[in-house]
């Protein structure tokens, strides 16, 4: 019999990719999503998958939609710090106030498994050349400190017959058919494309990076392990870190191979406000799992590339719909 896994906010950039991913793999697949951004990037009609319209602080509706579920992925939240900062109110009552509730629910239900994404952002600012899972958390934002906050609140429920782990991932890139255009990769590839000009705000500050179709692969790959392989434990998950300005760099050369006639493509670079700079450390994962990821940097911005080419990504620098704090601010939600 095929297993259920509900995947909250399974509507959203990441979901969109490993929702199809999991369905693929035999699962049955429950998406719990408030759908702030549609659901047009489902494989709607598939007769393995269930969509549900609910709000996380909708308690008894949660409930609900666990029956039956034997594993949960958690990727649900009012992502990105400009999102964040709308409503700080709003989005620390998704982000936080209503998690602990929710793994207690799951537990309530007889889920087996929970796999919690939060954020590598949750360390904020750091010189230490190798950023490990027992960096200490030093949030810059809001969206940051409820990440790392509602870590602990996991932790606590993790139990022989309650299985948590908690992946801090990298900063997404690559082509979603829920796409966001806010990403730093994917926001110089949209620009190196259709503007001809990449804008680096600072430059310096270290970002690590990871491909959407290896982190959704290893949210499957989570889902087979044996428990003792993963259980209360914190994984980093990334693979190339760079600095802003070397990323602009491998953009724009990237783009000039793949659209010729656009070069040369500029960069200019101006100061910034955002100082996140850290260079995650992903050996545990490696040395524990065995697992790595198996796509790069080079291999995001050709697939965007691709997606332009095709017509998939029209009106990239005006449509709101691809920017997460412009689609929020407009939906005035509470």
């Amino acid at each position: 019999m095929k297993k259920k896994v509900l995947v909250a906010g399974g509507a959203g950039y990441v979901g969109c990719v490993l929702v199809p991913k999991l369905l693929d793999a035999g699962y049955e697949v429950v998406v719990y999503d408030l759908m702030l951004f549609g659901a047009d990037g489902l494989p709607k009609g598939h007769p393995g998958l269930t969509v549900i319209e609910g709000d996380l602080r909708d308690k008894p509706k949660f409930a609900s939609a666990l029956k039956g579920v034997d594993s949960v992925i958690h990727l649900a939240c009012i992502s990105n710090d400009p999102s964040f900062e709308l409503d700080p109110e709003l989005s620390k009552s998704i982000n936080f106030d209503c998690f602990e509730p929710n793994v207690k629910a799951c537990v309530d239900a007889g889920v087996k498994r929970f796999i919690y994404a939060s954020s590598s952002s949750v360390y904020g600012v750091s010189e230490a050349p190798e950023v490990t899972e027992e960096h200490p958390l030093l949030p810059v934002s809001d969206y940051n400190k409820y990440k790392g906050l509602s870590e602990p609140y996991l932790l606590k429920y993790q139990s022989p017959s309650f299985t948590t782990v908690i992946i801090r991932p990298a900063t997404v890139c690559g082509y979603s058919p829920r796409m966001r255009l806010d990403l730093t990769i994917n926001i110089l590839t949209n620009h190196a494309v259709n503007r001809g000009k990449i804008t680096v705000f600072g430059g310096t500050q270290k970002r690590p990076n990871i491909h959407i179709d290896d982190i959704a692969e290893l949210y499957v790959d989570l889902l087979e392990r044996p428990a003792e392989q993963i259980a209360g434990e914190t994984f980093n998950a990334g693979y190339e870190n760079f600095t802003v300005s070397e990323l602009a760099e491998q953009v724009r050369k990237i783009v000039e191979e793949e659209f010729p006639e656009k070069a040369p493509i500029s960069i200019e670079t101006t100061p910034s406000n955002d100082l996140r700079s850290y260079h995650v450390s992903s050996k545990k994962i490696l040395q524990k799992l065995g697992w790595a990821p198996r796509h790069t940097i080079e291999d995001a911005v050709r697939d965007l590339c691709k997606a332009f080419k095709a017509g998939k990504l029209p009106n990239s620098m005006d449509d709101d719909r691809y920017i997460n704090v412009k689609t929020v601010k407009q939906l005035a939600l509470r």
